[in-house]
């Protein structure tokens, strides 16, 4: 080898192992940054010089020139990443399921010192109190504030549940605007790195690792899938339905549904049509991004993402107990964590409200003479309605008829939120008087009264077969919530494990561990060091030739 071809050699050491160390150096600056990764030195050799060509031979007699840089590249493994999106999903998925029922069993005041169940329970005592002597102006007076207060305290959690539902309608939103920013993202981060790397000289690794990062980020949200395409770009999908490719970003849109909740849909899957006025109407019948008649399943991967856990556990709609009256629509709530629990909620206040009422109904038809009835002569009732009346006369018959309550109009409803006390008997207690017309003691309505609360005829919904009265209904009801919120807690705590498990292997591969950094650090140094005094030993010997032959 001359000492020219020599010279080269060394210069090749200095450039690589200077190429090495900044590397390690950009690997230890950003070993806290959240989604780097970790960055190695690829090697190779160098052009060989040819001194002779040999046809016996098995090769040619050839001189290497030293190393060769030959690039730097990210240690990532592919596996590992899909099973970290995928699991990270999963965990997300679970982790809002549970909140939300942590959240509904505090509303409830489950557990806690001033729960729901103590309005129940006083509701009953007094209404027992009365039983025993309904003409008792110190009884009556206390029906009706324990009625007060079990209604207003009703009316505070129906509230606070219609409020939490809001809350999540308005992260569905969120999450949506979030989805749509990483995928536009992601497809100019697709744009630069393939501009960068066009020419096959330079890695756009920070570029990538921005783009990893985003995919990490979406597959909490969703459940996304993605490819490389032959140009290295990556094409990302959400449920089976392209997000983003080469050419293009679909964004998900939000419809604004007319009780104000937020449906995600597919821009490019609705459907545009002009009724029969001229005004156009947008439909998403078959546009919708979460399908929730899906059951939740891993096998069929319905539980992975917060945005499909969000809208799950929102539901649709607000819920009332007529949605309780058959399997077929239970059904359509059942899977929503809220609107499960507003519909069983509202059909115990419901049944108490309209059970009191008809048991002082039947009471001023059973006697006549204007018992338990109002001036005008219709029946006296503890509940009434905000939004309708409760009875209506009947001209035909001259007698006062049930306001019938039609499902399709709320206002009809004896449901959490449109019920209140009655404001007469709030102001004056004792015109219930519980005094026959012929001055008697009503102890009869008393008693139906308190058999009210004690008759075991109610069930949470159409799959329980378990009948309870009020006190045991409620308790059932919170039971199913903390039940359902173990069990949830459980799946997050396993989800979590298995999370963390892929994490720490996936970290194994690329995270930075500033120990080995610090050894490769050493390494290269001391190559470098020692490329240098090979360089000072050849440029010595030039030196020396060079003077020796003046």
């Amino acid at each position: 080898m001359s000492l020219m071809s020599a010279l080269h050699v060394g210069r090749g050491g200095l450039q690589t192992n200077q190429n090495a160390l900044n590397t390690v150096a950009h690997n230890i600056s950003n070993a806290d940054t959240k989604g780097y990764t970790r960055q190695q030195v690829q090697l190779g050799d160098h052009v060989y010089q040819t001194i002779k060509y040999s046809y016996s031979s098995v090769s040619s007699q050839q001189i290497g020139l030293g190393v060769n840089y030959t690039q730097t590249r990210q240690v990532r493994d592919e596996f590992l990443d899909k099973l970290y999106r995928k699991e990270s999903g999963r965990s997300a998925f679970y982790e809002v399921s549970y909140d939300a029922l942590y959240h509904i069993e505090n509303i409830f005041g489950e557990p806690g010192e001033n729960p729901f169940q103590a309005s129940v329970d006083r509701l009953w005592e007094a209404v027992e109190e009365l039983s025993k002597d309904p003409s008792s102006a110190v009884n009556q007076g206390l029906l009706i504030q324990r009625a007060s207060q079990f209604i207003d305290e009703a009316n505070i959690i129906n509230k606070e549940l219609r409020s939490y539902q809001d809350d999540l309608n308005q992260q569905v939103y969120d999450n949506v605007q979030k989805i749509n920013k990483f995928g536009k993202e992601i497809y100019e981060l697709n744009k630069q790195i393939a501009k960068i790397e066009a020419a096959g000289v330079e890695h756009a690794n920070d570029l990538r690792d921005r783009r990893n990062y985003c995919l990490d980020e979406l597959a909490k949200l969703t459940n996304m899938t993605y490819s490389v395409d032959v140009f290295g770009n990556y094409n990302v999908k959400i449920d089976g339905e392209t997000f983003v490719n080469r050419g293009q970003v679909y964004e998900i849109g939000v419809f604004t549904e007319d009780n104000g909740f937020y449906t995600p849909y597919w821009k490019h899957l609705a459907d545009t049509k002009i009724d029969r006025y001229g005004r156009e109407t947008l439909d998403i019948s078959h546009a919708k991004v979460v399908d929730t008649s899906k059951p939740i399943s891993t096998a069929r991967n319905t539980d992975i993402g917060k945005l499909e856990a969000l809208v799950y556990a929102r539901g649709d709609h607000r819920a009332n107990y007529t949605e309780l009256e058959t399997e077929e629509k239970y059904d359509n709530i059942s899977r929503s964590l809220i609107m499960n629990v507003q519909a069983e909620f509202d059909r115990l206040i419901h049944d108490i409200t309209t059970g009191i009422n008809q048991v002082l109904e039947d009471a001023a038809k059973q006697n006549g003479f204007g018992y338990l009835c109002n001036p005008d002569g219709s029946p006296i009732q503890l509940f009434t309605k905000i939004a309708s009346d409760t009875h209506i006369y009947n001209d035909a018959t001259s007698t006062w008829d049930k306001m019938e309550e039609d499902p399709d109009k709320a206002e009809t409803l004896f449901t959490v939120g449109n019920i209140r006390l009655n404001s007469d008997l709030a102001k004056q207690p004792t015109l219930l008087g519980f005094v026959k017309p012929d001055g008697s003691t009503d102890y009869e309505t008393g008693q139906k009264l308190y058999q009210l609360f004690e008759e075991e005829t109610h069930a949470l919904n159409p799959n329980v077969k378990t009948l309870a009265n009020f006190s045991d209904y409620y308790i059932n009801l919170t039971n199913q919530i903390a039940n359902s919120g173990n069990a949830y807690k459980k799946l997050t705590d396993d989800q979590q494990g298995t999370l963390g498990a892929a994490t720490s292997a996936r970290e194994q591969i690329i995270g930075v561990s500033t120990d080995e950094e610090l050894t490769h650090m050493i390494k290269f140094q001391n190559a470098y060091n020692a490329s240098s005094r090979y360089i000072n030993a050849v440029d010595e010997l030039l030196q020396h030739l060079i003077n020796a032959l003046a």
